[in-house]
């Protein structure tokens, strides 16, 4: 048998949830002007992929220099415009994990 829940914890665990989701507006934003540096990644709770986004990208700028790093920058750019069709979907997936989360 199921114990019903109060008010106070449906209003405590919809005010945890809404400090802790993510908007797909803001992950856009950051996808357009620091995307290019995993932030939008990292943002969504994707740590691993965004710190590879921005050691590839910060070593690829170095090796600008003796233009082997145009190479890395062009798939910064491939992998930045697919994230652009990607960002709904992990905003999705993010908040999903944490009702999970929340709800235990």
């Amino acid at each position: 048998m199921q114990t019903p829940t109060r008010p106070f914890d449906d209003l405590v665990a919809r005010m945890r949830y809404d400090a802790a989701s993510r908007s797909v507006v803001a992950a856009y934003l950051l996808w357009f002007f620091l995307g290019y540096g995993g932030v939008h990644r990292m943002y969504l709770g994707r740590w691993v992929s965004g710190l590879l986004m921005l050691a590839l990208f910060g070593v690829s700028m170095l090796l600008t220099l003796i233009l082997i790093g145009y190479v890395g920058l062009g798939v910064i750019v491939i992998w930045w415009l697919i994230d652009a069709l990607l960002i709904p979907g992990m905003t999705e997936r993010h908040n999903s994990r944490l009702i999970d989360r929340i709800s235990r």
